[in-house]
Order: C-alpha cells, then structure tokens, then sequence
C-alpha cells in the first residue's frame, strides 16, 4: 500500500472478482464494488452479476489501453472518490496491475490489493482435486506458454516439467499441441492425467479429462479455445491414494494432539 496522506484523495482498489461465480467474491471485495464512485472491469472475465445495483459508472476495460485506465483512476481520486478496479481470479497473478501501481504513484494515488480467488483453486475445485498429495506431488507450478508475450527462457514448460509436479496453465490452451510436446518433452510421461477446465465456477463451465497422449485432440474437438485452464499431473488421475497425511494420522502425535502410542511430535 502506498500512502500520501498530505492529499485528500480517494482510493483506488485493485480487487480480485475471484473465477466466476458472483459468490466467490471476498466480502470486503464486495463492500468496495458497492461504494466506489468508479468501476473498472476487465470485460467479460468478470461476472457482471458483481455489480447488480451498483450506481457508479462501469468502465470496461478490455478496450482501453493503460493512460486511459489511469486517467479514469486518477481523475475520480482527485475528485474525492474510491475506484473498485476489479480484475479476474487475484489481482497479483497476471493481472498487470504492477504497471496500475507505477503509475499511480506517479500521480501520488493511494492504492490497496484485495486478494481474490484464483481461477487455478477454482479449478481445482471443480476437478474435486487435492493440489498436493503425499508421496505424489508437494509442489504447484503456476505458468503460461510464451506467445505473444514471451516467457523468460529458464522459464519454459519442458524446463518446469522435469519436476512432474503439479502444474497450472494459464493462457495456452489455443496452443494445446505445442503444450503438449513441451511437457512430453520435457519429462512428463505420455499417460500424465490432465484435465483442461474452461470458463470454472461460470454456468457454462467445462472439463475435458484426458492425458497427454490424447488431450489435444479431446480440446479440438470440444472447441476449447480460450478462458481455459491445462491441470497437469498426477494428483488429477483417479489412482487410489498412495499415502495419507501425517495431520490426522491416529499414530502422529504434534503441539495440538497426542498419538495412541503417546508419543510427542512438536512439528508436522
């Protein structure tokens, strides 16, 4: 948060609108939409449903570029008023709210962050998935496939699949092909499960389950272009578990309870 408390100006906030559904929201998200003088979305990844019986003028923002987004928060802080900017999922996860911030303090604008639900937890909701299961996967990778905006090179998909943890895709599933040689290349085994979820926690919402042996053509043929999620790994197949945790395990004593045994663990 930055301050400039010598200006009495509003406040703008970046506000995470969670995967989809208007629920999903956090509270205090809410109780910003609702008082804002000004609200700026971004376009159709947020559910309009948000701001049934709002007064404030709505703002779109897929069609303005980054001065005339800025200008919108600038003026209505000056102005006296709070600005509800409200992004997809969290704010802090390709929301390009960095570039907002910067030039916020630039004009000496205060600004807060509202987390939000990510679309990835969404996800893993609908999958009815568990990220990280013992002695199958520890570890969630959260990425995207260069395109248009590139990716740094240590960062590419073969170079993260050689962990054969868990991983997310944001922003690929129009290069479902080139995703799926990657990983394959990479280190991924062909009968990795994956599960490309569209549009998760929206009325339309659509899963395609697969592996990556046969989830390319399952996408084309379903027409799954974009709005979409590819959850890779194991902890998205039907297998039965491997092991079960250590938290609620009878025999593992911690700080919150002893074991049948009576022996004392301080960890877990």
């Amino acid at each position: 948060m930055t301050h400039y408390e010598e200006i009495k100006t509003g406040t703008v906030f970046f506000i995470g609108a969670g995967p989809g559904a208007p629920d999903l929201i956090t509270l205090r998200g809410q109780r910003l939409i609702e008082r804002a003088a000004c609200i700026i979305y971004a376009g159709s990844l947020v559910n309009p449903a948000l701001f049934a019986g709002c007064k404030a003028p709505l703002h779109d923002s897929a069609g303005l570029h980054l001065e005339e987004i800025v200008e919108l928060m600038v003026n209505t802080c000056r102005a006296g008023g709070d600005v509800a900017r409200v992004h997809t999922g969290d704010p802090c996860l390709y929301g390009a709210i960095k570039e907002q911030m910067a030039a916020l303090d630039e004009a000496s604008i205060n600004y807060e962050i509202v987390p939000g639900v990510s679309s990835a937890f969404g996800a893993a909701a609908a999958l009815e998935a568990e990220l990280t299961l013992p002695e199958v996967s520890q570890s969630v990778i959260i990425t995207r496939r260069g395109g248009r905006t590139p990716v740094p090179e240590a960062e590419s998909l073969a170079s993260f699949a050689a962990h054969r943890s868990t991983m997310v895709i944001f922003l690929s599933v129009a290069m479902i092909d080139e995703v799926v040689s990657e990983l394959t290349g990479g280190g991924y085994e062909q009968h990795t499960p994956v599960s490309v979820v569209m549009r998760a926690t929206w009325p339309d919402q659509k899963i395609v389950t697969g592996t990556l042996a046969d989830i390319a053509e399952k996408v084309r043929t379903e027409n799954i272009t974009k709005t979409a999620l590819i959850c890779v790994g194991q902890v998205f197949g039907q297998t039965p578990l491997r092991a079960l945790s250590k938290l609620y395990d009878k025999s593992f004593s911690h700080a919150a309870r002893n074991s049948i045994e009576g022996d004392r663990d301080e960890t877990i």
